[in-house]
């Protein structure tokens, strides 16, 4: 056998070393043998290659022969096979256990096997788990932590198959069982590219935690001298950052399944970070789910959930959860923000995400998170339309939606507003948000007044005078088209077109400029509309007519039972009633309610606008593809004509109302009920010779 040794290597010198220190390193060899259990007769061959190596290198003819032989290429030492082990042992020795383990387990297999009961096996053996044991170690100082457990494997099954060294066996297990958490770091710190080795990582990490008793460490196993609570805990936050948000996900899921809680708490936080990240409010639903279900002693959930309700633009709802959160001091310090609470929700939420959900995972790097771009973001506004609720959040969606952009002035005037309040004395608390965020300083009360007044005029009722002009010049702008087909023929359609929006839109701002300057809560009385003055008299006098003859006058049938979709035809009168109008609502409200029920089509060609009917249809579309249909309940409680003229009706509608969002399975999703009663204002014009439903503004 040829080993990987040269006689200075063997004797344990250097090839400069003088005769005297050769001579000295051979006697401390010769003293310091080893006491691991070798046979004698092993022992004594290895004195006996020590000793022809001292007297080969203190011969000066000899050395110089070996000398030049080294120079010329060669390398490594033939041992007779009667003396192989002993070489094995000095190779071992000289600090490469390594190659001594590969030669020692090549020797124990066929066709070299020796002897069963021999002395050459003996040796062999106790050589290959000594070796085993050393080379891992050499892998272990250099962090290559899945090479010293193949080693030591290796080791520990040669010890099986040979059926010897017990205690030495139980060693190389332990050494073993210590190297787990390592060896799983290893897997899991290599390249991504690596899928093999990082699914196995993952494999033997959920192993692990599993046998373990979850993460709480429940279970009483072989692992739990390996490492305490604490010290796992900080082995699996180390180990987070090596996996990615979805491998989080599904593993903390499977966990969840098998009873931990803790689990159910980091598949939520997973699930919102991957929601957040990749803009899917889908994930964020399901994270609030989760959330829901968890059952963490002494866990207050309500600002995590109302969190979740403001990435979902539900804001009076996220309004709800923080208000009634049993945090004594993050109510305190939403007191201080009584006037403008979404600006406080907004920094909670800023500061949860960047400080407890996007840290600690693989391929998400966030080191600010801006709000802005989630709600500019396309997606999200068309998921959040499709799935709000017809209710007076809409408008606080719709808001939330359009005026994103202006949350960076929210955090940004309240985190630097310390700057133009210094001489501000008050003593500030600190906020009781995750990370150790400090409540900024607050608004003087003038500034408070001032941003609240500007919050409300400038989005809420410019965007709902906005949206009622625009269903306006909707309907304009359509018969107008419809009913000059030149329009349709000549290219002056751009320029016309062009020039009446523009139009428009200048009698929009004109008219809001001149809101916001004499802001009132008087109506005007009907007879009090720049109107002809023979149009209202004959509006009154036909109204005074069908009040007294409402089921003679009126064109509309009623459905045959309420779950129908049977087709309804227009009113045709020039100037309806209010009943009539509020049963062609009413017609409205039912067809749609049995459309998103998915009990059938419906045609409400005759009393409603395509533009409305294209809606509807789309709304339907996506809750199919969502999987989801939706029960709605509507009553009107009361309804009021606001405007009233030969081509355009506008009514104010009180009505009760609740929806139910279930899944294909009957699986409750969702459930919305309202009180007060939601308020929606109908406009209805004249087209085809009868009145339809144009559009309508929820919450006003």
């Amino acid at each position: 056998m040829e080993l990987p040794l040269d006689h200075f290597r063997l004797i344990g010198v250097s090839p400069s070393a003088t005769s005297e220190e050769i001579l000295r390193a051979f006697q401390l060899r010769l003293d310091k043998s080893p006491d691991e259990g070798f046979t004698f007769e092993v022992l004594t061959q290895r004195s006996e290659l020590l000793r022809l190596t001292a007297d080969l290198l203190t011969n000066n003819e000899s050395r110089k022969e070996y000398e030049n032989l080294l120079l010329n290429g060669a390398s490594g030492l033939e041992f007779p096979s009667s003396r192989e082990v002993a070489g094995l042992i000095l190779l071992w020795e000289a600090g490469s256990p390594k190659e001594a383990f590969k030669l020692a387990r090549k020797a124990l297999q066929p066709p070299q096997t020796p002897a069963l009961g021999s002395s050459r096996e003996a040796d062999l053996t106790l050589l290959a788990a000594l070796t085993s044991r050393d080379a891992a170690i050499q892998e272990e100082d250099k962090r290559c932590y899945v090479n010293a457990s193949d080693f030591l494997q290796e080791g520990i099954q040669i010890l099986q198959r040979m059926g010897k060294l017990v205690d030495l066996r139980k060693d190389l297990e332990d050494d073993l069982m210590s190297l787990l958490p390592y060896r799983i770091l290893d897997y899991l710190n290599r390249e991504i590219s690596d899928f093999e080795s990082h699914k196995k990582g993952l494999n033997m990490l959920e192993n692990f935690i599993i046998r373990r008793g979850g993460l709480e460490g429940k279970n009483k196993s072989e692992y739990d001298q390996l490492l305490s609570q604490d010290e796992f805990e900080a082995f699996f936050q180390q180990i987070k950052a090596f996996l990615t948000v979805q491998e989080q996900i599904d593993l903390y899921l499977n966990l969840q399944s098998k009873g931990s809680d803790e689990a159910g708490y980091l598949a939520f936080i997973a699930l919102t970070a991957e929601g957040f990240t990749r803009r899917k409010p889908e994930k964020l639903i399901e994270a609030k789910r989760i959330l829901k279900n968890l059952n963490l002693i002494s866990f207050d959930s309500r600002p995590l959930s109302g969190c979740l309700d403001l990435l979902l633009a539900d804001v009076q709802q996220a309004e709800t959860e923080f208000l009634n959160s049993t945090d004594e001091k993050l109510k305190e310090w939403l007191n201080e923000y009584r006037d403008n609470r979404l600006q406080a929700i907004c920094l909670y939420c800023k500061n949860w995400l960047e400080n407890e959900v996007l840290k600690g995972y693989r391929d998400i790097e966030i080191k600010d998170v801006d709000l802005d771009s989630w709600f500019e973001n396309r997606e999200i506004q068309e998921f959040i339309e499709n799935f709000e609720k017809k209710s007076t959040q809409s408008i606080a969606k719709a808001n939330l939606a359009r005026f994103g952009k202006n949350i960076r002035n929210f955090l940004e005037e309240d985190l630097n507003s310390d700057k133009s309040i210094e001489n501000d004395t008050r003593e500030e608390s600190n906020l009781p948000l995750p990370g150790g965020f400090k409540k900024p300083m607050m608004y003087s009360s003038e500034e408070k007044i001032s941003a609240d007044e500007l919050f409300k005029v400038n989005y809420i009722e410019s965007y709902k005078y906005i949206l009622e002009k625009y269903a306006e010049f909707k309907f304009l702008i359509g018969d107008l088209i419809k009913n000059n087909s030149f329009l349709n023929k000549s290219a002056l359609f751009f320029y016309f077109y062009t020039f009446l929006a523009l139009f428009v839109c200048g009698i929009g701002v004109g008219a809001w400029r001149n809101n916001l300057k004499n802001k009132s809560d008087i109506k005007i009385p009907l007879n009090s509309i720049n109107q002809d003055d023979k149009i209202n008299k004959k509006i009154a006098e036909v109204n005074s007519f069908q009040n007294s003859n409402i089921q003679a006058d009126s064109k509309l049938n009623d459905f045959a039972d309420k779950n129908s979709n049977t087709q309804i035809m227009g009113i045709e009168t020039t100037s309806p009633s209010l009943i009539q109008v509020k049963e062609l609502i009413n017609a409205w409200l039912k067809n749609k309610s049995y459309l998103l029920s998915g009990k059938g089509e419906v045609n409400l060609s005759k009393i409603v606008k395509q533009n409305l009917i294209k809606r509807l249809n789309e709304e339907r579309s996506n809750d199919i593809k969502n999987k989801i249909y939706k029960n709605i309940q509507t009553e009107i409680q009361a309804i009021d004509f606001l405007t009233q003229s030969s081509s355009r009706i506008t009514v104010l509608v009180e009505m009760q109302y609740s929806e139910q969002i279930f899944k294909e399975d009957g699986e409750l999703v969702s459930e919305t009920n309202f009180n007060p009663n939601l308020k929606v204002k109908y406009i209805l014009g004249f087209s085809d010779e009868s009145w339809k439903l144009v559009d309508y503004v929820s919450g006003v």
